[in-house]
């Protein structure tokens, strides 16, 4: 008997259609698990993912907390690049380089002691004059105003102004302040630049071992690149410094002779200052290093500062023009924009660092690229030269006004 349900009418029992799964799984499919379980790869990359996020992040912050060092560190490596040939010559003739290295550097910290002792002693016997001499000055000043305005201006209520106004209460409360301020920096200063002494120190002392050690994890081709790039950069750099050296000291005794002419005070330590400053600040350091002889000048008399302005000037014109391509054809030949846009470039990324080193490391870069890059005969064009090309149009409308004349009438003349 078939089964009925309870109404009396059979019961009509629809078997669910089978679904076969596909031989096929998709992409989808194949990432769940089956039973909806999570798959055995997903815990593993979701920890890999994260651990490259902490290692990245930890990268991060350890680069921005070490970028002193390694300003400072990149500094000691290009100084070490410029005594390089100096302590070669030395180690070449019988002395330890590690001797020839201490022999080198203690010149160079004499040479820069001597030289900041001596304007340091200038400057502060500049401004003890001019601080004695501030009454005078004053006076010639307030003369001068009543005089030209026609006021009745008198030092005594200019000076009580000056004792009891507010700026100068905020000053000298700031200037208090900053003391701290000021005395750290220095003192920041002078552990930088131990930190770079002794880096450089011993990248010069030990430049072979170096060389050695970065050349022995490296296949034999590689080895020869790098130690041809090496030799490339110490040219380059000690080339630089040495070319700008030479420029200083014609520079320095050029400018000496002039402040010695006029009698300015303190002439050669004026005329080392503007050769150094000159040099190794490229571009606008002529006309910074001058300020300081034009001001000093300014105190003699103030048209010995309009003379020395002109002798700035105009030596700087004669350096740009007739000594500095002679002198730095063979050492760093790079042209003055691209120095110029370097030496922006590198300020921009570190500072009056990246200013001094710019030249010598696009030089370097320059000359490592020249040795590589495939060059080709140019060719015999008057455009290369600097000269366009003239074609004369009137002519040459002529001609083709007169051939299409004569075309038209040899045409009417075939048709007639």
């Amino acid at each position: 008997m078939a089964p009925t349900a309870e109404d009396g009418e059979p019961s009509v029992r629809q078997a669910a259609p089978a679904v076969t799964a596909p031989s096929g799984r998709s992409s989808l499919a194949g990432a769940v698990a089956p039973g909806g379980r999570m798959p055995r790869w997903l815990p593993r990359a979701m920890v890999l993912a994260l651990a490259l996020i902490a290692a990245f992040q930890l990268g991060s912050w350890a680069f921005h907390q070490l970028t002193g060092l390694l300003i400072n560190i990149l500094i000691a490596f290009f100084l070490a690049l410029a005594v390089e040939p100096a302590v070669s010559r030395m180690a070449a003739r019988g002395i330890r380089r590690g001797l020839a290295t201490f022999l080198v550097f203690f010149g160079l910290t004499v040479v820069i002691a001597g030289f900041v002792t001596l304007l340091g002693s200038m400057l502060a016997g500049q401004i003890i004059k001019m601080v004695e001499g501030f009454p005078e000055y004053l006076d010639s000043l307030i003369n001068w105003t009543n005089h030209t305005f026609h006021t009745e201006l008198k030092r005594v209520d200019i000076q009580e102004g000056l004792l009891h106004s507010d700026w100068l209460r905020k000053y000298v409360q700031n200037s208090a302040a900053g003391v701290l301020d000021v005395s750290t920096q220095v003192l920041g200063g002078l552990f930088q630049l131990l930190t770079v002494g002794l880096f450089s120190f011993y990248f010069a002392a030990d430049g072979p071992r170096l060389r050695r050690g970065l050349c022995s994890v490296l296949p034999p081709a590689r080895q020869a690149e790098v130690l041809r790039a090496w030799e490339i950069a110490v040219d380059k750099t000690g080339g630089y410094l040495y070319s700008r050296g030479l420029m200083a000291l014609i520079s320095g005794i050029a400018h000496y002779i002039l402040l010695e002419i006029m009698g300015v005070p303190y002439a050669p330590v004026l005329g080392v200052w503007v050769g150094l400053v000159s040099q190794f600040i490229p571009t606008i350091g002529t006309y910074l290093a001058g300020a300081l002889p034009m001001l000093i000048a300014f105190t003699v008399d103030p048209w010995y500062a309009v003379w020395v302005l002109g002798f700035v000037v105009i030596y700087q014109q004669f350096e740009n023009y007739m000594l500095q391509p002679k002198l730095t054809a063979k050492t760093v030949d790079i042209h003055p924009a691209v120095a110029f846009g370097s030496v922006i470039a590198g300020t921009a990324l570190l500072g009056a660092v990246g200013a001094l080193i710019a030249i010598p490391a696009v030089a370097t870069l320059q000359a490592f690229l020249g040795a590589y890059v495939k060059r080709y005969a140019v060719t015999d064009d008057p455009r290369v030269h600097g000269h366009r090309s003239r074609t004369p149009s009137g002519p040459g409308a002529l001609t083709r006004a007169r051939r299409l004349l004569l075309a038209r009438r040899s045409g009417g003349r075939a048709g007639s």
